[in-house]
């Protein structure tokens, strides 16, 4: 692997992890868009003494859980047909460790802004304009921060509409990621 690009194209990567980092914050903080993707468990209170109660550990789980010889058992099609369905992801307890989940989004940035630069300077000659390299930056960054969400729905249940709302930050990510590429890009 060829490691010319992580020096020559080291600014553009961070900065555009700063850019995108700040960026989700306002997304997230100040248009609150996303205030309506999670819902509250109806008996809140008593579905979580029943959780406690059961011993349920972080993880993730699906209910009913069976394997697939039990897929077709008449004793599984009667859970599933009871419901409900679902799958469940459950975090140790405690408040949530935001620092943690911070640091983990912003190097997530970089590694993004890693393989952006890995594909934009293979593909991209010094001195390119900067309109060509926004198109290839930014759409590999989107890429990663828009597309990847859509397996959620498709195998996760989690509804269109919150991964339609994800798509399309992904869609801010990979245009200010490949408007930084292209202002920084190598002349």
């Amino acid at each position: 692997l060829c490691m010319g690009f992580l020096a020559a194209l080291w600014l553009p990567i961070v900065l555009s992890a700063v850019i995108v980092f700040v960026a989700s914050s306002i997304l997230h903080m100040v248009l609150k868009y996303h205030q309506s993707d999670c819902h509250q468990l109806a008996n809140e209170d008593q579905t979580l003494a029943a959780l406690r109660a059961a011993g349920v550990k972080p993880g993730y789980y699906h209910f009913p859980y069976c394997t697939h010889q039990d897929m077709k058992s008449p004793a599984a099609m009667g859970k599933f047909k009871q419901g409900p369905v679902g799958m469940m992801t459950v975090l140790p307890s405690g408040p949530p460790a935001m620092g943690k989940y911070l640091g983990s989004w912003f190097a997530y940035c970089l590694v993004i802004g890693f393989f952006t630069a890995y594909v934009t300077f293979h593909s991209i000659p010094q001195g390119a304009n900067y309109l060509f390299v926004f198109r290839v930056a930014g759409a590999v960054a989107f890429m990663a921060y828009g597309i990847g969400p859509l397996a959620s729905s498709i195998w996760k249940g989690q509804p269109w509409g919150m991964t339609i709302k994800e798509a399309f930050d992904g869609l801010i990510y990979g245009l200010l990621t490949g408007g930084t590429f292209g202002w920084l890009w190598l002349r």
